[in-house]
């Protein structure tokens, strides 16, 4: 394993990240006060509780997963493409340097960037509601494995994209719907019995219920289910993401 091409890519993806820094810590935390305002004022003084937690903080981990998911994704796919945008990819594919170490090297500085604006969030929202975590391990295990998961996704996106427009294209009109549809900010069991069964086909459904009950022991889905899905997810990209460079599809193009 080639440690310091990963340790040279890992770091020229987070120089960029520290010259914003500022941007990158104040956008999670006005962001998220502005969820608190509209959907626990607004919502929150019409649904008091849900199972049992106030609304205000029953919604922190869907805001976690929604801002965690669609980051890991943006930022992995920006990293991949700009080299194929400028050319500089070839550069990085005739160095002596095999397709892990290039995966570790954008994956996990992507990934770590979408954990620091995980914990800002968290951070932020326990001035607004009374946060508890009552299994931390799992709560780790959930945003470290979403962090990485939609990072390879992200990286599969910046490869398959041809243009700016494209790169936008599936986290907007596909990965955003159903986070908001996958119980960001109610639990399922609110719904009708029939669209109950059809939020079941919602992947995102088991990372956010799965997230949740590491926090307050809540879950829409069964924890192994959860778990099971974010493992099985993470195997899927990496298959691709494998073929890819096995291949050679679209990384030269």
């Amino acid at each position: 394993m080639n440690w310091s091409a990963i340790t040279a890519i890992y770091r020229f993806e987070m120089a960029r990240f520290f010259r914003t820094l500022a941007q990158s810590f104040i956008s999670p935390v006005l962001s998220t006060s502005l969820y608190f305002v509209v959907f626990g004022t607004a919502i929150g003084s019409r649904i008091q509780e849900v199972e049992g937690v106030s609304y205000g903080a029953f919604i922190v981990p869907g805001l976690v997963m929604l801002s965690v998911v669609t980051l890991s994704i943006s930022n992995a796919s920006f990293g991949i493409y700009f080299p194929k945008f400028l050319g500089t990819i070839y550069e990085l594919l005739s160095a002596p340097v095999n397709f892990i170490e290039i995966v570790i090297g954008y994956v996990g500085a992507a990934a770590t960037k979408s954990l620091f604006v995980g914990v800002v969030i968290l951070v932020t929202s326990a001035f607004f509601v009374d946060l508890r975590i009552e299994h931390p391990l799992a709560m780790a295990t959930f945003l470290v494995l979403t962090c990485l998961s939609f990072s390879l996704l992200g990286f599969i996106i910046g490869i398959w994209a041809s243009n700016f427009e494209q790169m936008s294209l599936v986290p907007q009109l596909v990965v955003t719907p159903l986070i908001f549809l996958g119980g960001t900010f109610y639990s399922i069991s609110m719904l009708p019995p029939l669209w109950q069964t059809i939020t079941l086909f919602n992947p995102v459904v088991y990372l956010i219920s799965g997230f949740r009950w590491s926090f307050y022991g809540l879950a829409d889905v069964p924890i192994m289910f959860s778990l099971l899905a974010i493992l099985a997810f993470t195997g899927v990209c990496l298959g691709i993401i494998g073929w890819i460079f096995k291949t050679g599809w679209r990384i030269r193009s």
